[in-house]
């Protein structure tokens, strides 16, 4: 069990809703991956007129925790209103705040991210910040008050895994709120590795939504964060450059 603000979760898994072929098959991922936490991008959705396509038509919010985001803003200013749209919607429990620094990359800006963070945390938000690899900006988040930190595992969408695992050992060591996992996951080695260095959940959406199965690969994609977190609590052990022998010296004397 982890803990982001005042909620506590049982699933490491949280799940982005978008670019599933259909209903049919968003709710089955969603059902197989046993997540808690839905986040969708306000932009994509119809908040308020009934008549409109709804991309979580066959979905119960209820039995949910909503996690907005910010998808699409590239300023502060941006960021916060369309958070505040989702709270006015009454569908944020807490908000991801991703504010986009560079076209080409889909890199966050880190000062904006920055000061969205710090005006939406002045309003009372559950906020977690969708940020680069940037050990220092992480450290300076959490100072600020956030109530997660989330880095990048590589570009968004590319399923790259996790490019730099120094820097995320760096700022899971540092952290004293929950780090999670996000962007540049393409398999369930890359979120079993994201564990395995200590992260607390990850959060995936086209790892999914763009498999071949997308409901198998959200068992899957289960299974490997499960088995990653059962590691890190394990302890692996050390990296050698040497060969260590597997079986005992002892009792070779006769030979």
């Amino acid at each position: 069990m982890f803990k982001i603000g005042p909620f506590e979760l049982e699933s490491r898994l949280l799940l982005g809703t978008g670019k599933f072929e259909n209903e049919e098959i968003q709710s089955g991922a969603i059902a197989e991956s046993g997540t808690e936490v839905l986040t969708f991008a306000v932009r994509r959705m119809n908040l308020y007129g009934k008549n409109l396509p709804n991309p979580l038509a066959n979905v119960d919010l209820n039995d949910f925790i909503t996690f907005p985001n910010t998808a699409g803003a590239k300023t502060a200013k941006e960021a916060v209103r369309i958070a505040e749209i989702a709270s006015h919607a009454g569908v944020c429990d807490m908000i991801k705040v991703e504010v986009i620094g560079d076209d080409k990359t889909l890199l966050p800006d880190p000062l904006g991210t920055y000061e969205a963070c710090r005006v939406l945390l002045e309003k009372g938000y559950i906020v977690c910040p969708y940020t680069s690899d940037d050990v220092v900006l992480a450290r300076k988040l959490e100072e600020l008050g956030v109530h997660a930190i989330m880095p990048l595992a590589s570009p968004i969408g590319t399923g790259r895994g996790i490019n730099n695992p120094l820097n995320m050992r760096y700022i899971v060591e540092q952290a004293n709120v929950p780090v999670i996992v996000d962007a540049g996951i393409g398999s369930p080695k890359d979120a079993c590795h994201a564990m395995e260095l200590g992260a607390d959940a990850v959060l995936l959406n086209t790892a999914i939504s763009a498999a071949k199965d997308p409901v198998k690969m959200a068992s899957a994609m289960k299974l490997g964060i499960e088995a990653g977190r059962l590691s890190y609590e394990a302890g692996r052990i050390p990296v050698k450059y040497t060969a260590q022998a597997s079986s005992p010296a002892d009792g070779l004397g006769f030979l």
